[in-house]
């Protein structure tokens, strides 16, 4: 390259890293004027922005309660947490439920005669016979013959089984507290749909739930002298769909020891509490009209591993062989194993507080002689009157 070339090169370079003299800038500053501003030429302010995805409570100072944190605020205010909190507790261990008792019903629609032996049987030897009512039988031996079957139940008599059903004991299962639940909860007592607000001209939510199914119950309100109970997020249940359990942690009084067996004859529910805390909880069947279970506060007088229970009244006969984990309270009443149905969360007994086997247990084995049961009604459907009361019945 020539000398000529690189000189015109180096001035070239040169010139470009001259900066431009103020004159040629886009206004004219005039000597002694203050140069004008120049407008800011940063982003343009966009507003606040917006809180993550949360429920508060208390208004923040650095964020908008907007969108998803406003539904869930709105939520939190009236006591719904998403997801709900799991429930402290582990089901009533299903081994509870074995029994050493088999069982059958007698099915025949009149009197049914009963036999010594089964040659006797055969021959049509009679030795009583068990009238029409709800009779219930515990077998302990079962005899196929050329004649039929037969079935030996607790006297060590006999019974044809053309007579006779056998039958499987329900199961269900209520729960053991760890620690006593932050809210209420229920269990919905057959299938039903939920709402999206309270009352029977509701809008349906799509979500269905079944027997048995347990759903936390986060606030309950009255439309139409009906209450309905909020177990989710614009999600209502009818009371008559659901048992629920709302933890009472003051004993009743009377209560002296701090720990009693509360049944609630309203929500058909059993929960037992020791030293101010709910240790389990369950479904039970009292008595339905007129053999109500009646409210009160009673201690437990005997506990018996198993019972037969009977009367001789015969406008309501029964006879019941080998009731399961029975605790009597008052009179006739008692808390015991029920094997012969399952519509625990209803009414049922003829003034006996009816559980699933498994709950029975339980509860026998926690209970003493001497501890309390606290019945009562909140509804205050239930008669009060002792006069309208027989001794109970199972």
């Amino acid at each position: 390259m020539s000398k000529l070339k690189l000189i015109l090169l180096s001035l070239t370079m040169t010139a470009l890293l001259i900066p431009l003299p103020i004159a040629a800038a886009a206004q004219d500053v005039r000597e002694g004027e203050a140069p004008t501003p120049a407008e800011p030429t940063g982003e343009p302010f966009a507003g606040d922005v917006l809180c993550p995805a949360d429920a508060y409570l208390q208004e923040p100072e650095d964020c908008l309660v907007l969108g998803p944190s406003m539904i869930l605020t709105d939520l939190a205010k009236m006591g719904v947490t998403l997801p709900p909190p799991p429930l402290p507790a582990r089901h009533t261990p299903n081994d509870l439920a074995e029994i050493s008792y088999r069982y059958i019903r007698i099915t025949y629609r009149g009197s049914v005669p009963v036999h010594i032996s089964i040659p006797d049987a055969i021959a049509g030897n009679v030795s009583r016979s068990i009238g029409l009512g709800f009779v219930y039988l515990s077998y302990n031996a079962r005899q196929d013959s050329d004649h039929g079957i037969f079935y030996r139940f607790g006297t060590g008599e006999w019974i044809w089984g053309t007579y006779v059903s056998r039958i499987t004991p329900p199961t269900f299962e209520g729960f053991i507290f760890n620690e006593t639940p932050s809210t209420g909860f229920g269990w919905v007592l057959d299938p039903v749909e939920s709402t999206q607000t309270p009352g029977v001209d509701g809008i349906y939510s799509g979500l269905t739930y079944n027997r048995f199914d347990v759903v936390p119950v986060f606030q309950t309100t009255r439309v139409d002298d009906t209450d309905w109970h909020l177990v989710g997020a614009s999600e209502w249940i009818e009371d008559r769909f659901l048992a629920k359990v709302e933890p009472y942690l003051l004993p009743p009084e009377g209560v002296d020891n701090n720990r009693w067996i509360e049944l609630d004859l309203n929500q058909q529910t059993i929960t037992v509490y020791d030293q101010g805390k709910l240790v389990f909880a369950t479904l039970t069947s009292s008595g339905s009209a007129p053999f109500h279970t009646k409210p009160g506060l009673f201690q437990i007088q005997e506990k018996l591993p198993a019972e037969t229970m009977s009367t001789g009244d015969p406008s309501y006969y029964y006879y019941l062989e080998d009731v399961p984990w029975t605790m009597y309270y008052d009179e006739e009443r008692a808390l015991h194993g029920a094997y012969w149905h399952s519509r625990f969360g209803y009414t049922r007994s003829h003034g006996c507080v009816n559980m699933s086997i498994a709950d029975a247990r339980w509860l026998y084995d926690w209970a003493n002689i001497g501890d309390w049961v606290y019945v009562w009604d909140p509804s205050g459907k239930t008669p009060t009157d002792p006069s309208l009361y027989t001794s109970g019945g199972p």
